[in-house]
């Protein structure tokens, strides 16, 4: 079985789409949270916490500032939101307190008293295949409809030559075994291209959204880990980590066959008592860079080398009612272009990231072809340069880090002093 449709093979070398038009809601009657989730002890920020409205399937992330903003209508008539970090005591905290005006958001380490942890065998192998063998005890086994803020850059070097972000409706599919792949729709969306003039060798994301959802290797059982895969890595027991106020084991996992194509290396989490998997960080391995790169490209210049540096990729879910839902992913992949015969080579910095801001498991909504999003296509060819302070509306969104804001700001300076 061949793992790899996985993960980035997105990139793309001088591949354009036709652009299109997309269509969006407007702002609604709603509450809104703003503030820096940080370590109550040093006052540093906690990139990407998970934000969340206790009971409900709403919430956000915060970026990589540990900055985010939260929007709850205030028909819901909601009372508290969850603030979780790996590693540390979950917070659950009123809207009435911190609705309207900026804070920062204290969380302190979790300590980890033995006597929480359910005694078991440590095999890591064989925690890890009771896991798998869980999947359709722990995951939900019926179809629903996620909205996800989805976005996605390229650096030339320390400069942006392209941001594009959506909000985005996705019907999940199941996490049978037999399922079908996810389909994703976009609602909304904007893009900002060229924020510094690129040079020759014109870079695109391929599949976007669609690609990113790839990263749940839970639903995607040809990619990284899996019952039929199991055998490709060796495991160790490397840590117990608190996720959200529960005990997890951290599994490494090392390549242990050299196959055609590249494998992975990284951490699973995987929950005490259910034995869910509920997080992952992993990378692949680079160590062969022609076989690395081939699983990247997927139309080049003759005359372009290619070399891969680094990758590392996230997933996490987060747990309603008993069941994990994919709640964020993320990929970074950095790169080398150079062409033969010259002296220099160009550095470039590819991410994506996608949280799960609300879901549906009522009202499932089946997308027409023409407006699915294909793992082919482009998303900067397929929204318009569009930037004010109200474009998402009501929607929840990742806000952006600062080096974007300041990328957006000299875009809208271009805008401006063309019209």
């Amino acid at each position: 079985m061949k793992t790899n449709r996985i993960i980035l093979s997105v990139l793309v070398l001088l591949f354009i789409l036709p652009a299109v038009s997309v269509s969006g809601q407007t702002a609604g009657d709603y509450y809104t949270i703003r503030g820096t989730v940080r370590d109550a002890k040093d006052n540093k920020p906690l990139p990407h916490a998970s934000v969340f409205v206790s009971g409900t399937y709403i919430g956000t992330v915060a970026n990589s500032n540990g900055y985010f903003s939260l929007r709850v209508r205030k028909s819901e008539n909601l009372e508290t939101f969850r603030i979780s970090y790996l590693g540390y005591a979950p917070r659950e905290l009123s809207f009435e307190d911190y609705a309207g005006k900026e804070s920062d958001f204290l969380m302190r380490v979790h300590s980890l008293p033995l006597q929480e942890v359910i005694i078991r065998p440590i095999n890591a192998r064989e925690l890890v295949l009771n896991a798998l063998d869980k999947v359709e005890e722990n995951y939900p086994q019926e179809e629903y409809m996620l909205t996800g803020f989805y976005r996605e850059s390229i650096k030339q070097r320390n400069d942006y030559i392209s941001i594009a972000e959506a909000v985005v409706d996705i019907r999940k599919e199941s996490y049978r075994t037999y399922s079908r792949n996810d389909q994703v729709q976009l609602i909304k969306g904007r893009k900002s291209a060229d924020v510094k003039k690129a040079d020759t060798l014109l870079v695109k994301l391929q599949g976007g959204p669609q690609v990113a959802l790839l990263v749940d290797f839970i639903k995607n059982t040809d990619m990284v880990i899996s019952s039929e895969t199991i055998d490709w890595y060796d495991y160790e027991l490397v840590d117990l980590a608190v996720i959200d106020g529960k005990t997890h084991y951290v599994i490494g996992f090392t390549p242990r066959v050299i196959l055609p194509f590249p494998l992975f290396m990284g951490n699973i989490y995987i929950e005490n008592e259910s034995l869910a998997i509920t997080m992952a960080d992993f990378s692949r391995d680079l160590s062969d860079k022609k076989k690395a790169s081939k699983q990247f490209i997927q139309k080049k210049p003759p005359r372009l080398r290619f070399t891969p540096t680094y990758t590392r990729y996230q997933v996490r879910f987060q747990e309603i009612d008993g069941k994990y839902y994919l709640s964020y992913v993320r990929g970074d992949v950095e790169f080398f272009a150079d062409w033969r015969r010259k002296l220099f080579r160009t550095r470039y910095a590819l991410m994506f990231e996608m949280a799960i801001m609300d879901r549906d498991n009522k009202e499932l909504r089946s997308f027409a072809r023409k407006e699915t999003f294909r793992n082919r296509s482009i998303l900067a060819d397929l929204v318009s340069e569009y930037f004010t302070d109200d474009f998402w509306g009501g929607y929840n969104i990742i806000e952006p880090e600062i080096d974007i804001e300041e990328a957006v700001k000299k875009l809208n300076q271009k805008i401006s002093e063309s019209e």
